[in-house]
């Protein structure tokens, strides 16, 4: 591709989000940034951008290696993008991950209305 790809589009073609609309919404919302600061979709990115993705409740991290406009197969990722993510984020997944089998007992149901809202409070944080 050239030298200038669209941010939308770029996470699009290196499999961040499932379809470029997914990735133009989230740019919409404000959860991707380009050097902490908010981007619009039409935002040229270029070799060497550190871009956050804010996926709750973890924001990725991915460093920009080569520049790609169509979508590309999973084994070619690699040679356009790195994982740059902090493990402390990573670890916060394990966590959740790991918090739902403990806290509810055997038997007693889905969560209440109530309970709902206080387990989404807790792993929402400060958001």
């Amino acid at each position: 591709m050239g030298d200038q790809v669209r941010v939308d589009k770029w996470l699009w073609a290196v499999r961040v989000f499932k379809t470029r609309s997914a990735a133009t919404e989230a740019v919409k919302k404000g959860r991707i940034s380009i050097d902490d600061l908010a981007v619009k979709p039409s935002r040229n990115i270029k070799i060497g951008d550190v871009i956050k993705v804010r996926k709750s409740p973890v924001t990725y991290s991915y460093k920009v290696l080569k520049l790609a406009g169509k979508r590309m197969g999973a084994k070619l990722v690699d040679d356009f993008v790195e994982d740059v993510t902090p493990k402390e984020e990573l670890e916060i997944l394990e966590v959740q991950k790991n918090m739902g089998w403990f806290n509810r007992q055997r038997g007693t149901g889905r969560p209440t209305k109530k309970e709902r809202r206080d387990l989404d409070d807790f792993f929402q944080g400060d958001e």
